[in-house]
């Protein structure tokens, strides 16, 4: 197995653990090529039974996936397309893949995760936030669209119905302990104490004895979202062609999204635009 050919990511395997760091400069912004080499490792390492557990983390401190690139395009999606499940759409199969993945999945979430990238770390079994620096938002509703990697879906299921509605039509950014308390992660843990916990339970997970992991996922299913995401898939496209969804993303794009400036307070700058906007 070659992980070298990746350019978007950085894989390790020991002990039963892949290790997956996403390093995509200059904010991880989930691009085309880390959705295409996230779909093709999850592939790849579906059919590995030598690896029980995998570990997501960012070569960023910052950011772990800042959110779904805006200047993609149809024709760079293309090929993502392509190779579609039934049922969903480009950005809702990365989050799918990941709930179905056989080895337990791990979320080291040190930076700020936006919208697609805050639809990963929700789609993940396990995420784990540093205390004081991590983020977790859904900023699609600013942008003039609704999330469309399965968010409505994933924390209706995490956090119940009015907290996913304060979550998507906020669009605040949440700290470490907030989502703790929400549901939205497992547990919000000190910074300087993130990386021994992960590893420590990620290695407890995989030296335990054979079969275990597969019997547990097995009898802990993924919920079934099949309606919910067609629901959202929808909701999604009926806003996302709008003139005026170009429009506020081209002004985020010139006033600084996409920039490690301006993702400091993403929320801020969208809403500034749209008080422009309506002025």
């Amino acid at each position: 197995m070659n992980h070298d050919a990746y350019r978007t990511l950085r894989v390790s395997r020991q002990d039963g653990i892949a290790r997956v760091t996403i390093d995509n400069p200059p904010i991880n912004v989930l691009s085309v090529a880390v959705m295409t080499e996230l779909r093709h490792l999850l592939t790849t390492l579906a059919g590995d039974d030598t690896v029980r557990v995998i570990v997501f983390h960012s070569a960023d401190p910052d950011f772990f996936l800042a959110h779904v690139d805006m200047t993609a395009t149809p024709e760079a999606l293309a090929g993502l397309m392509a190779g579609l499940p039934d049922g969903v759409n480009v950005f809702q199969a990365v989050g799918e893949q990941l709930r179905r993945q056989p080895q337990v999945t791990i979320v080291k979430l040190a930076g700020k995760a936006r919208g697609g990238g805050a639809e990963f770390v929700a789609a993940a079994d396990l995420a784990f936030a540093a205390i004081g620096r991590a983020g977790l938002g859904q900023i699609e509703a600013l942008m003039g669209i609704v999330p469309g990697g399965g968010a409505t879906q994933y924390l209706t299921e995490r956090i119940g119905r009015n907290r996913a509605l304060e979550v998507v039509l906020g669009a605040e950014l949440f700290d470490a302990e907030t989502a703790e308390r929400y549901g939205w992660i497992n547990r919000a843990v000190p910074a300087g104490e993130l990386d021994e916990f992960v590893d420590r339970l990620a290695g407890n997970i995989a030296a335990l004895p054979d079969g275990v992991v597969a019997a547990v996922k097995h009898a802990i299913v993924p919920r079934e979202h099949t309606e919910g995401l067609a629901r959202e898939n929808e909701a999604w496209a009926g806003l996302v062609l709008r003139p005026g969804t170009a429009q506020l993303m081209g002004a985020g794009l010139a006033h600084g999204a996409q920039t490690r400036d301006g993702e400091q307070d993403l929320e801020g700058l969208f809403r500034s635009l749209l008080r422009c906007h309506s002025a």
